[in-house]
């Protein structure tokens, strides 16, 4: 990306305004409360709500406008060499159910898209994972088989619609892609057409576990409630530790109209690269489409997304010649430390508490997946892959122990070395910068905006206390520790924080 191209509204959010939806001000007292209104919380709100259920959909900004509107919006099973290595620690029955549960979202959103009469570009389309070292090839041919042992229709092949050789891909047919925001949308209105409630601008900031559940809010309204899910993409309320078992990744989109007779006609990914991610969209009245690409992932609060950004661009221009990327956002999901997501009860004690997260960039099949799940469980229904994506797995937890210390170690690393670093001066501070400086014995996040006014903030996360570190590209306040992120006011932007970084006054 050159550096004169300004970071965008995400695509999907600009071409889809949706109508507004009341904060909570008053009491509330239903069946199920869902915090959060992403495709997790939203599918599962509806699955609820056709069971017949009082549901209440709690969400801090807009609807869809977090990870979900920021997506590349592809919606498959296949998820990258996820097959081979679940063969190797889950066995394959694991590989088998998370195949099934992973297609089965796929075809209950086909469902849905034709029932409804959804008009969210919906496209079939074959997804492909590639490498183009041919060290790798037999890593990906592993794939391939592990893929089609799991009952997907997989195959290994050298040949792709990309405008470069590869030296091998998994192909699965039979996939999809579509517009998420436009999805939910449709959904959010079926949703309430049914008796569900949807409030945006209401941030939960308390849950007390008890027959029944009661949740708090900033505006000090109380939802009294029988069950809880939480799919906040990153749980809020860390009573159940699952902070130890996530890791947060931010991933840049570029995008903009491709030239004619360059469209790959499929889905892409390799795990080269630092990830390069290939769609493509409806664009316009006129046939042309719009190439997205994602890649250069990275951890919020490290590096500079900027030169991310470049890398990514440039990447884009040379293989699609032609293309006009005019448009820039990032994303952010996070991983857990086994590869599958973690969805159902909240933690060993929970009886009444639900929890959907983890799902690695894969959101939109694995938040469709936990709605149907999520449902089943509280309803009191049998869900065959329930086990496989239980948070409170122990043989899991075993297995993933090395994640989970490397990932404990580099958030030490964070909590004590970035406390190590030498202060900035404000002096130094450029119109659009931000540093940590130290005044009057504390650390403090300063932001200079392009008038040349300065905004001070304690730069302590109001999460678990890591500094926070400043995205140039994005102009917001991130926490490498566990992901939350804050505009330059000390506004949460994104959990796990659930209250603002507290305003400063410099010396």
């Amino acid at each position: 990306m050159r550096e004169q191209r300004k970071v965008t509204e995400s695509y999907w959010l600009r071409t889809a305004p949706g109508p507004a939806h009341p904060a909570l001000d008053e009491d509330l007292d239903v069946d199920v409360a869902v915090v959060g209104a992403g495709i997790a919380g939203l599918s599962t709100a509806h699955e609820l709500v056709r069971a017949g259920l009082r549901v209440a959909v709690l969400e801090a900004g807009r609807v869809a406008a977090g990870v979900t509107g920021h997506t590349t919006a592809k919606l498959t099973a296949q998820h990258t060499l996820v097959y081979d290595r679940l063969r190797r620690t889950r066995g394959p029955d694991g590989a088998r159910l998370y195949a099934r549960s992973q297609s089965d979202a796929i075809e209950h959103a086909a469902a849905l898209v034709a029932e409804l009469g959804i008009d969210c570009e919906w496209e079939t389309r074959d997804a492909y994972t590639y490498v183009r070292d041919r060290g790798r090839a037999e890593e990906v041919r592993a794939e391939a088989e592990a893929a089609r042992e799991a009952g997907l229709p997989a195959v290994f092949t050298t040949e792709t619609g990309l405008p470069f050789p590869v030296a091998g891909a998994v192909r699965v047919t039979g996939q999809a892609q579509f517009h998420p925001v436009k999805y939910l949308r449709a959904i959010t209105a079926d949703l309430i057409a049914r008796g569900g409630q949807v409030y945006e601008g209401t941030r939960v900031t308390g849950l007390a576990e008890a027959e029944p559940c009661r949740l708090t809010t900033g505006a000090g309204a109380t939802v009294t409630a029988r069950d809880v899910v939480l799919a906040t993409h990153y749980p809020v309320f860390d009573r159940a530790l699952l902070f130890a078992r996530l890791s947060p990744r931010r991933e840049l989109v570029v995008a903009g109209p491709l030239g004619d007779g360059r469209d790959p006609h499929g889905m892409y990914i390799t795990p080269d690269e630092n990830t390069r991610s290939v769609r493509t969209a409806p664009y316009g009245e006129d046939g042309r489409r719009l190439l997205v690409v994602t890649g250069e992932h990275f951890t919020p609060g490290t590096g500079d997304p900027r030169a991310g950004f470049d890398r990514l661009a440039a990447w884009a221009e040379v293989h699609f010649p032609g293309a006009t990327l005019d448009q820039a956002w990032a994303t952010q999901d996070n991983e857990s430390t086994d590869t599958v997501p973690l969805v159902g009860p909240f933690h060993p004690g929970a009886r009444h508490t639900y929890v959907a997260t983890g799902f690695g960039g894969w959101g939109l099949s694995g938040g469709i997946m936990a709605g149907r799940l999520l449902t089943a469980l509280i309803t009191g229904r049998d869900c065959a892959w329930s086990g496989l994506y239980d948070p409170r797995r122990l043989k899991s937890v075993v297995r993933e122990a090395p994640s989970l210390l490397k990932t404990q170690a580099e958030v030490a690393r964070h909590f004590v070395g970035d406390r190590l670093r030498p202060p900035a001066s404000v002096d130094d501070l450029a119109p659009g910068d931000g540093a940590l400086v130290r005044s009057g014995g504390e650390r403090l996040a300063v932001h200079r905006d392009d008038e040349g006014a300065l905004h001070a903030v304690s730069a302590r996360c109001t999460h678990l206390g890591c500094l926070v570190s400043f995205n140039r590209a994005e102009r917001a306040w991130e926490c490498p520790c566990h992901g939350s992120r804050f505009a330059v006011d000390g506004t949460v932007l994104q959990g796990p924080a659930v209250k603002p970084l507290e305003r400063r006054d410099l010396d």
